[in-house]
């Protein structure tokens, strides 16, 4: 019966306010999510939101707003675990980031709305949604332009093939030409290839380079006794 005697009908109205601003903020997030077909949807974005508000509301009940403002911080911290399940990686391409970053917002707006900031509630969840809505099309249009390979980073490796009584000095001579263009060697391996030639692979500081002028270098690499081949390739920077 003490539990009965507890009850505060005024509190309890509040907390019902706050968790159903929180179902709603939460649910439209999340509605946007699911038409498009994305790993957390609706029911994912107004579970994080209403979980949100329901734990920084309790501690608001109990602890006033010295506790409240304790919670919000493992909220902020907490959802980084959930939001780490949304994110996948299969070889250079990694998605969910965006799933992630909405659930963390959605948590925003539970958090908001669990301290009864219904207001600033309203305003987080109107900026997640114009984050997933409004900037879509600047990212589309700028998905669709050609990537200049001057602008692009990555990681960058020359690799050169020669005879392998020549290593040493078709490495050395690699490594100058590189330096000379303005592209440093910041580590070399080299492996046995086929039965009488080496494989040099030497990747570069560069996150950024002028395919063009690196071109000019391997063609000069080549051209060095004993080089029977040299080229240069990218791959994504983690």
């Amino acid at each position: 019966m003490q539990a009965l005697r507890q009850i505060d009908l005024s509190s309890l109205l509040d907390s019902f306010v706050a968790l159903a601003v929180a179902f709603l903020l939460g649910s439209v997030i999340g509605f946007e999510r699911q038409v498009r077909q994305r790993t957390a949807g609706l029911r994912t974005n107004t579970l994080v939101a209403v979980g949100a508000a329901v734990f920084v509301n309790m501690a608001e009940r109990l602890s006033g707003h010295d506790g409240a403002v304790r919670v919000v911080a493992y909220v902020v911290s907490g959802i980084g675990f959930l939001g780490a399940g949304a994110i996948m990686k299969e070889g250079a391409n990694i998605s969910g980031l965006n799933t992630a970053a909405t659930l963390w917002g959605s948590a925003a707006v539970g958090a908001c709305a669990g301290a009864e900031l219904i207001g600033e509630a309203v305003l987080a969840a109107l900026f997640v949604l114009a984050s997933n809505t409004l900037l879509r099309p600047v990212v589309n249009r700028i998905n669709r332009q050609p990537v200049k390979e001057e602008n692009a980073e990555a990681a960058y490796t020359v690799i050169v093939v020669c005879q392998r009584e020549l290593l040493a000095d078709v490495l050395e001579k690699t490594v100058e030409l590189l330096e000379a263009a303005n592209y440093p060697v910041r580590d070399v391996d080299q492996r046995a290839f086929g039965q009488h030639d080496s494989q040099i692979e030497a990747k570069l500081y560069a996150t950024a380079i002028d395919a063009d002028e690196l071109d000019q270098v391997m063609t000069l690499v080549e051209a060095e006794p004993g080089v029977s081949q040299a080229f240069w390739n990218a791959s994504a920077e983690d």
